[in-house]
């Protein structure tokens, strides 16, 4: 795993969005709200290409998430560690955001890790120019509040999952949901995102139907 010296080494050029990232990253936030083109395309213009080397981590406790981040390349997880085992809350891949949300909401330290799984690429705005354009554009402002309800919506369903569901429920809800991942990310992280023993969890994998 790379520590944090070696984050330095990051991309971190000011290289501006292509033609063809603006038109896939337009196609992404509009499906959560329409917004007019050219306050969009003004949004997107301020973001910028961030590439990131497998198992780096991007954010750690304490520290504070000073970029939105919308994934164009790879996969990263987020999780917490307790006595030296992680205990993960989510994956991220394209098309999505990541990053730590409470974390860059409030500009408060991370109480959790970010960290790549696979060699990513992505464009990222910062907080304090993502704040300027919501308070000049109230289209973006009601974008981001709507992306914010589907993540709400989204992580009350996890929790709901979580509570309510045996594993196997779990294991079959998560492969309909995300079937792709089975193949990208190890049973092992898998195993701790579903709170499945690793040994059920490869039962499940060898005797559920997919």
């Amino acid at each position: 795993m790379k520590v944090a010296e070696e984050r330095n080494r990051v991309h971190t050029g000011l290289v501006r969005v292509s033609k063809r990232q603006k038109v896939n990253m337009k196609a992404f936030l509009n499906e959560i709200h329409k917004v007019k083109d050219e306050i969009l395309g003004e949004y997107i213009s301020h973001w910028t290409e961030y590439t990131v080397p497998k198992r780096t981590i991007m954010t750690a406790p304490g520290e504070t998430e000073r970029f939105m981040y919308y994934v164009q390349e790879g996969i990263q997880k987020s999780y917490y560690l307790n006595d030296d085992k992680q205990h993960i809350i989510a994956f991220t891949y394209t098309p999505s955001f990541s990053g730590i949300p409470e974390s860059f909401l409030t500009q408060t330290p991370s109480r959790y890790f970010l960290e790549t799984i696979t060699d990513s690429r992505f464009l990222r705005l910062s907080y304090e120019k993502h704040q300027q354009l919501m308070q000049e554009h109230r289209e973006i402002e009601t974008l981001f509040r709507k992306a914010l309800e589907f993540f709400l919506i989204g992580m009350i369903q996890r929790h709901y999952e979580l509570m309510a569901f045996n594993i196997e429920a779990r294991f079959r809800a998560f492969v309909t949901r995300s079937p792709h991942l089975l193949n990208m990310v190890s049973q092992k992280d898998l195993a701790s995102y579903l709170r499945i023993d690793s040994t059920n969890f490869s039962k499940l994998l060898n005797n559920v139907h997919i």
